[in-house]
């Protein structure tokens, strides 16, 4: 079930079973919640896997701009669970990412002062 939403393309799909559309909606709008966090996400995708209907399992993919894919799954005893377990990882990526993409513009390698010369304590004295 693509998904377009200000141009982030939202695709949510079940491998060895279906998803009720109450589901897919739900895991849609616990989705929006990453498309907030970073303004060069282009696509998300959400895999449902239930082959183990005990321990359903949740692969979230975010594409985004100047990025390798962000890939986070996780096992749980049901769907959101799951869900929720994965959109907490995947921020935590997309979080870290962001973090180093701002102390890299904070200063580069040629502004970081030279460490001082340490000096022996006999010396000091």
């Amino acid at each position: 079930m693509p998904m377009e939403t200000s141009s982030v393309q939202i695709n949510i799909s079940a491998r060895h079973g279906h998803l009720s559309t109450g589901t897919q909606e739900k895991i849609s709008d616990k989705v929006e919640s990453i498309r907030r966090l970073f303004d060069r996400i282009t696509a998300i995708q959400v895999v449902v896997d239930l082959e183990h209907r005990d321990e359903p399992s949740v692969e979230i993919k975010i594409l985004a701009e100047h990025h390798d894919e962000f890939v986070a799954t996780v096992k749980a005893e049901n769907v959101l669970t799951a869900l929720d377990g994965v959109i907490d990882k995947v921020e935590a990526q997309v979080r870290k990412f962001k973090e180093r993409l701002k102390d890299h513009k904070a200063t580069g390698h040629k502004h970081l002062e030279a460490p001082l010369p340490e000096i022996a304590e006999d010396e000091a004295e």
